[in-house]
């Protein structure tokens, strides 16, 4: 008999951006970038398993006028993560699917392969990654980069360019996907340290931070049609994306 698991979506909506302020809300092609991202969740699952999680009235506002679910959570969130471990005391769930805020790209048929292994995986934590194919998104600091082990597990992560050969050079590397799926357990634990470890806290990657609590993280891949909006720039190569694929 198979067991049905109940998960919800969530999307973390912050708008005190350090890089890019009132973020959430930056219009992509005439439409605010927290409903684009969504759109794209809803193409995958139901809306009613889909909330955005804030701490802002103003985010608040456009979402409720587009008659999304809102989850309203406190200013003090440390992470993301940490907000969508607030929502776990809001809506009951075996697992959380954390799909960031600022993926307005994001690939449904993304959404439901992690739905699907957080069916086959269950109690672990998963994130999404893709291959890294050019040495400028290896080089950029913005980007999380990915090493695991053969069978998928994280072995760390970092905004440096790894894995490097002995000449520091680009050979194969892969990037993070800002996709997740928690464990209600997990969330819990990592609420509850209420300070960021010292590797999260040094790379400012929060999944860091189940590693040195000693949880697994299993990598999932997931598309590379991802683009992830932390700058300027972020923001034109989204439109242009947007108007090629007529989303």
């Amino acid at each position: 008999m198979e067991v049905v698991m109940k998960y919800c979506v969530i999307i973390p909506a912050r708008y005190k951006s350090s890089r890019l302020p009132g973020k959430p809300l930056i219009k992509l092609a005439g439409i605010p970038m927290i409903i684009r991202t969504y759109q794209q969740c809803i193409k995958a699952c139901s809306s009613e398993l889909v909330y955005v999680a804030t701490d802002d009235d103003r985010i608040r506002e456009i979402c409720e006028a587009k008659d999304i679910q809102v989850l309203m959570t406190s200013e003090g969130c440390l992470t993301g993560t940490d907000r969508i471990a607030e929502c776990a005391n809001q809506v009951d769930a075996d697992v959380y699917i954390n799909v960031q805020g600022d993926e307005p790209l994001f690939n449904p048929k993304d959404l439901e392969k992690l739905i699907i292994e957080a069916r086959n995986y269950p109690g672990e934590v998963l994130n999404g990654f893709c291959q890294i194919n050019d040495e400028v998104p290896f080089r950029s600091s913005s980007i999380p980069k990915v090493v695991f082990r053969p069978d998928f597990r994280l072995l760390y992560m970092s905004r440096s360019p790894i894995p490097s050969n002995k000449e520091h050079g680009f050979e194969k590397a892969w990037r993070q996907i800002c996709a997740y799926a928690f464990p209600k357990k997990a969330l819990k634990d990592f609420a509850s340290l209420g300070k960021k470890t010292t590797l999260e806290n040094i790379e400012d990657i929060e999944i860091l931070r189940f590693l040195e609590l000693g949880w697994e993280v299993r990598m999932i891949q997931l598309s590379s049609d991802s683009i992830a909006v932390d700058t300027h720039e972020d923001i034109h190569r989204a439109e242009s994306a947007i108007k090629e694929r007529g989303l």
